[in-house]
């Protein structure tokens, strides 16, 4: 089949190159030139473990193309995905669908023929209802269907959960346009993929409420870990012993700095704003996104905490910048409210991240980069672990502990087992297990 995928970002590009890597003709289109010869070039305008590697094979094969031109990669096509960004809009916090609407128009100039136009970005309840009418208005004459097709990628898996999925959702209510999609990913079919056929508007808020609900978990394990802290139980086996629960599982249960990144952040706004236009109260969700925020800056007074209350003129060596591991994402980063605090209150600090140096530093200014997580080290009052990249899940501690002016490491990933650090004579502080 051919498919055109509007948008060479996260999701257009991993998806774009998976589709390809299942056999489809693949043309890739976006709004910079730039973006599109980098990709030619074969660099990335992300990291995503395996990327490169998948793209330069299906370029290599002719499946894979990359182009500015949307009327070039919509001659044809039998799908045309819209994969553009929809972040938060300012003032109000409402998706942006602005890129979306404004694709949609440029679709509607570019059809050639019957197509079904698939939403792949993040957008809110009725989206395809207004994309659906834009294209009829610019096109009334063309056999367009719209669908809902929400992507369900961790950013630093992308590539196993796109070619390995828990579920395909589809929204859809054109028999054409459910047998394009049933072609679209009949490749998986031999892994069994649950492809779940729903109503449009369905499938776009299951995107909203899986990820509010995620989040609702990492919210909720992380108050736990304070009750741990203050009561004196252990949140590793707390978590343990509820996600052993069969109908609560093990997975967004580990307490930390708070989450962030390109989804959670947006999508949970994005939910409450649809709400409230609607009059429905969410008042999970509301106290969810309220206690994140908050959380991420306890964390800096955490670090304060544990170095005596006072850290002005201190240093303080920041382990891991990105949201997560496995990505350059600094998207709504716990890192970045985290430093702020520490600055504000008057620290010296230093940073290490394995890929998103490049990216944080604009974003911290008074940050000193550092080549690895020993120069972080070097003369710090304090090292405190933010990103649990694996990096620094086995890093050598006396090391460490020799180049700090004061060895004392902060734990907020919970990476390290207290006796292991502390029989090295590092004063050890972590997130909600006793001392």
């Amino acid at each position: 089949m051919k498919i055109a995928m509007i948008g060479a970002g996260y999701v257009g590009l991993v998806s774009g190159a998976c589709f390809a890597d299942f056999g489809h003709d693949v043309v890739c289109v976006d709004v910079s030139q730039d973006k599109i010869d980098a990709l030619r070039a074969g660099r990335m305008p992300i990291y995503e473990p395996g990327l490169a590697e998948l793209v330069k094979a299906n370029v290599d094969a002719g499946r894979l193309r990359f182009t500015t031109s949307l009327a070039e990669g919509a001659a044809g096509a039998d799908a045309i995905f819209i994969a553009v960004g929809t972040p938060s809009r300012r003032g109000d916090g409402h998706a942006d669908l602005s890129y979306v609407y404004q694709a949609a128009r440029d679709i509607g100039g570019a059809l050639t023929g019957p197509c079904v136009v698939v939403t792949k970005s993040t957008v809110p309840v009725g989206t395809g209802d207004e994309v659906e009418r834009i294209l009829r208005e610019v096109a009334p004459n063309a056999e367009v269907a719209v669908v809902s097709n929400p992507e369900f990628l961790r950013e630093g898996a992308a590539i196993g959960d796109f070619k390995r999925p828990d579920r395909i959702v589809i929204g859809c209510e054109n028999a054409r346009a459910e047998q394009v999609m049933r072609d679209v990913y009949r490749p998986l079919s031999l892994g069994q993929a649950p492809l779940m056929f729903t109503a449009r508007r369905t499938a776009e808020l299951i995107k909203y409420a899986a990820n509010a609900f995620l989040a609702v978990k990492i919210t909720f394990i992380n108050e736990i870990a304070d009750l741990c802290e203050a009561v004196g139980a252990d949140v590793k086996d707390v978590s343990r012993g509820i996600g052993l629960d069969n109908r609560i599982g093990a997975k967004f249960l580990h307490a930390g700095p708070g989450y962030g990144g390109s989804c959670f952040p947006k999508d949970t706004l994005a939910l409450l704003k649809t709400a409230d236009d609607e009059g429905v109260p969410q008042r999970i969700v509301e106290a969810t996104v309220a206690v994140n925020d908050t959380r991420k800056r306890a964390m800096g007074r955490k670090v304060v905490a544990a170095m005596g209350g006072d850290v002005r003129g201190k240093t303080v060596g920041i382990l891991g910048l990105t949201f997560k591991p496995n990505t350059d994402d600094m998207r709504d980063a716990p890192s970045l409210a985290i430093v702020q605090a520490l600055l504000d209150a008057g620290a010296v600090v230093k940073a290490y991240d394995p890929e998103g140096m490049e990216i944080a530093a604009p974003m911290m200014p008074a940050v000193t980069m550092c080549k690895n997580a020993y120069a972080v080290a070097e003369a710090a009052d304090a090292v405190a672990i933010v990103t649990e990249w694996d990096a620094f899940r086995a890093l050598d501690l006396n090391r460490l502990a020799a180049v700090m002016r004061t060895p004392r490491l902060v734990d907020l990933r919970n990476i390290y087992d207290r006796a292991t650090v502390e029989a090295l004579g590092i004063d050890y502080h972590c997130v909600g297990r006793p001392a």
